[in-house]
């Protein structure tokens, strides 16, 4: 009967570390969800750098208050970076539209969330605190309304339409208004 007890003493002592560590890998913050709006962007330009897809290629970096970028491109601060890679467009443009996550890349769509040997492709959100990765979340399927491109994207307004955001079935909302800063990146092999 002893070791019985001691046994569960045991197993409940582990279970309440287990949920200790659980609570401090992933702090309350990355529980709230995805802000309503990003304050930063970035528009990475790869022109038509796809051998097989007649369509040019550009990539969404959205940065929430709190988190930037510094001169090296690296992450500082806390908070939510929304990334969206191999948007299909016309003339490495993005234009007043509905894009749509699809995998045709036919114009636009863009690719939904994956992940290719732990690695996030496609539609993702990252959530940073003190310049640490705390949390990667793959978004599968969403759209983005893209309603003015004012001023050559010194005044871009998006809308952002996501399903499945940290296991929830509803549709999620969230905003992006002010410049794209381009960035002119590699052409992918």
């Amino acid at each position: 009967m002893e070791g019985m007890k001691r046994k569960w003493i045991y197993i409940v002592t582990g279970v309440a570390a287990w949920m200790a560590a659980a609570c401090t890998k992933y702090p309350t913050d990355v529980r709230k969800g995805i802000p309503s709006e990003f304050t930063e962007g970035w528009l990475e330009i790869y022109g038509q750098c796809y051998d097989s897809i007649n369509q040019g290629v550009v990539a969404l970096d959205l940065y929430s208050d709190g988190l930037t970028l510094d001169e090296n491109h690296c992450m500082k601060g806390t908070g939510y970076n929304l990334y969206i890679s191999d948007i299909f467009v016309e003339d490495s443009q993005l234009v007043c539209g509905t894009y749509r996550s699809d995998t045709t890349a036919e114009r636009f769509t863009f690719l939904p969330g994956k992940a290719f040997d732990d690695i996030p492709t496609g539609m993702y959100l990252l959530y940073v605190a003190d310049n640490q990765l705390l949390s990667i979340q793959l978004l599968d399927s969403g759209t983005i309304v893209v309603s003015d491109t004012t001023d050559n994207l010194k005044d871009m307004r998006m809308t952002f339409y996501f399903r499945n955001v940290y296991g929830n079935t509803a549709t999620y909302e969230t905003h992006y208004q002010g410049a794209l800063i381009p960035w002119q990146k590699r052409p992918r092999k």
